[in-house]
């Protein structure tokens, strides 16, 4: 390995652990805050697993780092219940059933609020944005039959002005009735008008959809601009980014599951090791950036009704509500295994494809057929 890809992969190593424990952090503090605010004993606080390697107690808890770095957990007195119990106040199991769920739900819910936090803060600091200045006319397409060439500077679209390449290729894209579109276009000291019928063709959207999309033909240049927002702004962007990452990644779960998506499209630690050593190279707010969509495909994740998980908690802890009673030890220990089956399958099929995303696979095949 060369000198840059030294560099490069401890880019990447520092990234990927930083971006992981604080994730990590943030969602054990979850559940442990509110397990204290609920007044229930916290045992343990570990960021890792399996064997302690350092850490410091301190009152009832004791604060840990664990050998392996993937995840984290707290242990709260009483939340066993195999194990024998003297019914105190301060054990999980003696609260009642609506204040174990906050304490399991605030995992995620912390997630989500850190999520949060970051867009905001990346919103305020500002963030570059390819400009809507063309830098590709390719052959054949609309744009060039209307004259349009490269570093040619759009500034308004059917008469709504753009400054952005996003907004500009949204108005675009919009465009599928066949009809001319009008573009003021900036060319060096002169403003132009050009009409150009956009192309309409049938493309797949991230859900595996066909969707008709209207195409010129040109490409951005490499021009940025910094966007960012006052305080208010900001916020009300946060929130909005939020709820459309949550939609989008249901939504995309749910297209894998009958069908529509390749289940291929799953990335794992692999994966976002690799991109976060990109993040990293191209700046703070992109690993900012990296970090709140994660948070929120963790909260996401955890949220599912798989046992072993978050939601699989919450799951049990409704069906205990709805039948009064909580599930048979037996019942949950059978349901734990088939959580730990489903996860230990996915996480096979998540490092499979990130081995072959990134070759690993092409080159333990061209060594074996040497």
């Amino acid at each position: 390995m060369g000198e840059e890809g030294g560099v490069g992969a401890l880019l990447s190593t520092l990234t990927f652990a930083f971006i992981l424990g604080v994730l990590v952090l943030v969602h054990e503090c979850g559940h442990f805050i509110i397990a204290k605010l609920v007044k229930v004993r916290v045992e343990i606080f570990s960021i890792g697993f399996g064997k302690k390697l350092f850490g410091i107690k301190k009152g009832d808890t004791d604060y840990r780092i664990s050998l392996v770095p993937l995840g984290g957990y707290i242990k709260m007195a009483g939340d066993n219940p195999e194990e024998d119990r003297q019914g105190r106040s301060w054990e999980f199991l003696s609260k009642p059933v609506g204040k174990r769920a906050m304490i399991v739900f605030a995992g995620p819910l912390f997630n989500y609020i850190i999520a949060f936090l970051l867009f905001t803060l990346i919103f305020i600091i500002g963030f570059p944005s390819l400009t809507a200045k063309i830098g590709e006319v390719k052959e054949g397409y609309p744009a060039e039959t209307a004259g349009i060439i490269a570093g040619d500077r759009v500034i308004s679209v059917d008469g709504k002005d753009v400054e952005l390449w996003e907004d500009f290729s949204d108005l675009i894209h919009a465009k599928t009735s066949g009809e001319n579109v009008s573009l003021r276009i900036e060319r060096g000291e002169q403003v132009v008008t050009l009409d150009v019928r956009p192309k309409v063709e049938v493309l797949k959207n991230l859900f595996g959809e066909d969707i008709k999309v209207g195409l010129i033909g040109v490409g951005p240049a490499d021009e940025t601009k910094l966007i960012s927002y006052g305080f208010g702004k900001a916020v009300q962007l946060g929130a909005q980014r939020i709820v459309a990452l949550t939609k989008v990644t249901y939504l995309a779960f749910f297209n894998m599951v009958i069908g529509k998506i390749s289940m291929k499209e799953l990335a794992g630690p692999v994966s976002i090791f690799k991109i976060s050593g990109d993040a990293a190279k191209m700046g703070f707010v992109a690993v900012l950036h990296l970090m709140a969509v994660l948070s929120i495909n963790l909260a996401i994740i955890n949220l599912f009704p798989i046992p072993v998980l978050d939601g699989g908690y919450l799951f049990f802890l409704l069906l205990e509500k709805i039948k009064g009673k909580p599930l048979s030890i037996k019942t949950q220990e059978i349901a734990m295994r088939i959580g730990m089956s489903l996860l230990a399958v996915l996480m096979i099929f998540v490092f499979y494809n990130d081995f072959n995303r990134v070759g690993i696979l092409e080159k333990i095949a061209g060594f074996f057929g040497r």
